[in-house]
């Protein structure tokens, strides 16, 4: 069974910086990708940021130069380095990982920046 679980989210002020962490049921290199995708209130889901397992990248023009996505194979765990944030990053945010030919998701992670 593949579960995805995310964590670090919470109340930030504008400016300011969040890490999430996305913990993986196994090897994240058994994912032909993982990535974060967001829905605020009253929107549709949108991708946020992408990792191939040959570790291409790939970002939403929204959040370029803000947010890295990152990942760490020891321990299964991929990252969101969220820097710079603003009320419009305001959502849950979602871990999704594509496992033979299946897509997972997270629980999900509130994200809420606001002065």
């Amino acid at each position: 069974q593949v579960q995805l679980v995310e964590s670090g989210g919470g109340l930030v002020q504008p400016g300011e910086s969040l890490r999430l962490s996305c913990a993986a049921s196994r090897s994240i290199f058994a994912f032909y990708t993982m990535a974060w995708y967001r829905q605020a209130p009253g929107k549709q889901r949108e991708l946020v940021a992408r990792i191939r397992s040959g570790a291409n990248t790939a970002y939403a023009d929204s959040v370029k130069g803000r947010f890295t996505i990152s990942r760490d194979s020891a321990k299964n765990t991929v990252y969101l380095q969220m820097n710079s944030l603003s009320p419009e990053d305001t959502a849950v945010y979602y871990c999704q990982g594509r496992y033979s030919s299946t897509d997972y998701w997270g629980q999900g992670t509130q994200v809420t920046v606001s002065s």
